[in-house]
């Protein structure tokens, strides 16, 4: 399958620079304003077309959580019961309608999605990246413990391996002819370059997202590569309805992952660009589109707000995605009724507590309520 131009419902391979062609913009102030306008308005068309249990813009009757809990190893912790958790909505208590404690005998296995990034790392990391990535698939001569579902992302486009599986030998195989395509490419520079590959990863990422959505069950999305631009250090002015573009966008994607159960996890073998801890100046939750930056959409920031996690950098990258993949043999499923919203796209603050001590649970840390 290949999410390229023309060839699937979201155009993932458009540049920045045909989007600009008839004109070029000179100051950092007015690039990122057209961008954030020229980004949002397609991204948050593809949240809300996802196949999601509920729409992005309707109000949910129950909100469904997906919670692992790991000990001070880092471990997962199986055997919890209901009365061991604490659900804060708001930092006030709700009470949870449903539990459910993951039975690997008999629950559907949760599904793991490989997304190697070869955009946004320098090409001598995509080619160990692969490597790596290529050992996990092979590990245990093959035989997968978890479906898994392979795309690589290029400058041409989105290619996908196709259904879930559990063959690792064919998904190596795979992987290394999708792989191809990143060899006939390289990165764009500068400032035009980053906002480029910010616009078209978040949109790659989001649609990756709705494909995975409307399936069944938990989803690890494990994004293989340090990630795109923040655009944080931009010196930038944005208008008020580039702002509330972005922040509907923001709205929008956390919506899909969090109805899709898609928890992002982010690996690398390298930092790339910038700080390796600038995202979290930006995990608090945005409350109103005056609040919100494209900062809000790096990759780190999602993993953590969706309840995945950040690992790396470091040169293991199979040990990462094992890290990782520990969180699909054991987790607690909630649910609550979320309480009546006096406005529209209104953030709620999520916290799960447990009581054992020691114990460290994540989760979705909020989620947008609607009247």
């Amino acid at each position: 399958m290949h999410f390229g131009p023309g060839k699937s419902r979201v155009r993932l391979a458009r540049t920045f620079h045909s989007e600009t062609a008839n004109g070029a913009l000179a100051m950092n102030k007015l690039i990122l304003s057209f961008f954030v306008t020229a980004f949002c308005c397609p991204l948050l068309a593809i949240a809300q077309s996802t196949g999601a249990p509920q729409g992005v813009n309707l109000r949910e009757a129950t909100i469904m959580l997906d919670v692992a809990v790991t000990d001070k190893a880092g471990k997962p912790v199986s055997g919890l019961d209901m009365k061991d958790f604490t659900l804060l909505d708001n930092n006030q208590p709700v009470k949870i309608l449903s539990f459910h404690s993951t039975d690997p005998a008999a629950d559907a296995p949760v599904e793991v999605v490989l997304v190697l990034d070869t955009v946004n790392v320098d090409f001598k990391y995509v080619s160990s990246e692969r490597q790596e990535i290529e050992k996990f698939l092979l590990s245990n001569d093959g035989h997968l413990t978890q479906p898994v579902s392979l795309y690589v992302y290029t400058r041409v486009g989105l290619d996908s391996a196709g259904a879930p599986n559990t063959d690792g030998k064919a998904l190596a195989t795979l992987a290394g002819q999708l792989d191809n395509n990143a060899r006939m490419t390289t990165a764009a520079l500068g400032v035009d370059g980053a906002i480029e590959r910010f616009y078209s990863s978040v949109k790659a990422l989001a649609a990756v997202a709705q494909n995975e959505a409307p399936k069944p069950g938990k989803k690890l999305l494990i994004w293989v590569g340090s990630g795109w631009p923040m655009l944080d250090s931009v010196n930038v002015d944005i208008s008020e309805k580039a702002q509330r573009e972005n922040f509907d966008s923001i709205v929008g994607l956390s919506s899909l992952l969090r109805q899709g159960r898609i928890s992002i996890y982010s690996i690398s073998t390298n930092e790339g660009s910038g700080s390796a801890t600038v995202y979290r100046d930006f995990l608090k939750g945005v409350k109103s589109a005056g609040k919100s930056s494209p900062a809000n959409l790096g990759v780190k920031v999602l993993a953590v707000q969706s309840g995945g996690r950040v690992l790396g950098p470091n040169n293991d990258l199979t040990a990462q995605i094992d890290s990782c993949v520990q969180d699909a043999r054991s987790f607690y499923t909630l649910s609550f009724s979320p309480p009546r919203a006096d406005r529209v796209s209104e953030y709620h603050d999520l916290k799960v507590l447990v009581a054992t001590p020691g114990l460290t649970p994540r989760t979705n840390t909020g989620y947008y309520n609607e009247p």
